[in-house]
């Protein structure tokens, strides 16, 4: 496949990761399909569509929830078919925590599948994100 695709895909994850360390909320879930799909430690069930993490991450921000900062590692980029890409990552992120002074870090490791939109952007369809063992 492209390398292009995968600088494409490179690129818009990077966004990504910025607008989620950022708490940049409508720059981050504007990354996501409206029809995207979501797995998350936190939360007993599939999300979907994205209006349903949305109002989740809400409920999460009245108690409390801000992102203080991410970083990435090991980041894998596979475009498995035209404008469909797979990524993976190590994910440690700061989080405001009530019962901790400088907030809670979170080790994950997680899979984002991107689906290149009719506009060209690639957008995520679907994110998977669980406990770094």
């Amino acid at each position: 496949m492209s390398a292009d695709a995968e600088a494409e895909v490179r690129a818009a994850a990077a966004d990504l990761v910025d607008a989620f360390a950022a708490h940049d909320t409508d720059r981050y879930f504007a990354a996501f399909a409206e029809d995207a799909t979501f797995l998350l430690p936190t939360h007993p069930g599939l999300l979907a569509p994205r209006a349903a993490y949305e109002a989740a991450w809400r409920a999460w921000e009245l108690d409390g929830f801000r992102v203080l900062g991410c970083r990435t590692g090991d980041t894998e980029v596979r475009v498995v078919a035209d404008g469909l890409a797979v990524m993976t990552h190590q994910v440690h992120t700061r989080l405001a925590a009530k019962d901790a002074a400088d907030g809670e870090e979170l080790r994950e490791r997680e899979t984002v599948v991107f689906r290149r939109s009719p506009d060209g952007r690639w957008l995520v369809v679907h994110e998977h994100l669980s406990p770094e063992p």
